[in-house]
């Protein structure tokens, strides 16, 4: 009876890990950082080109509602040729050629019409003229400047162009 009482004293002293147990654990999460570093790297490239692509997506969209809108209110607010603009959801969206122009102001042509906003991308060049070029870029710090959108306003008779570029992104 005494002997079952040591051993149930050593036990109750004996709590832990051992270097072993430890050294192993310590390993094994080594070897799971290691695999899983790589897989979120690569998960933030993924995410700043799907951000780019959902820019492009909204530009496209915004353009066709800009057309649509020019061509189905009551008066014909858009001119066929030329600058005008087009009230989409309460906003004035300057447009040229009958789609939104490429304008770098907040509030107005394609940034507009995208709801795209300088808190989300870096907007650069622009104009109202046809022919004008807009670049949408991806705002993180370690995302390359060709990871971004060019719109550019369109001449009478087409639509515009909406180029993406993610290589690299």
């Amino acid at each position: 009876m005494n002997t079952q009482i040591r051993n149930n004293q050593i036990r109750s002293q004996m709590k832990g890990f051992t270097l072993i147990e430890l050294v192993v654990v310590i390993v094994i999460l080594g070897i799971m950082a290691a695999v899983a570093l790589p897989r979120f790297l690569n998960l933030q490239v993924q995410a700043r080109a799907a951000s780019v692509q959902a820019a492009a997506g909204a530009v496209r969209a915004g353009a066709a509602l800009a057309k649509a809108g020019c061509l189905t209110q009551t008066a014909p607010v858009c001119a066929a040729a030329g600058a005008s603009s087009v009230t989409l959801e309460g906003l004035a969206v300057a447009t040229i050629n009958s789609y939104p122009q490429a304008l770098a102001g907040a509030g107005t042509g394609i940034l507009a019409a995208a709801g795209i906003t300088a808190t989300d991308y870096v907007i650069g060049g622009g104009g109202a003229a046809a022919g004008s070029t807009l670049t949408i870029t991806a705002i993180n710090a370690t995302a390359p400047a060709n990871c971004r959108i060019s719109y550019t306003s369109p001449a009478a008779g087409v639509q515009p162009t909406v180029v993406v570029d993610v290589t690299n992104c």
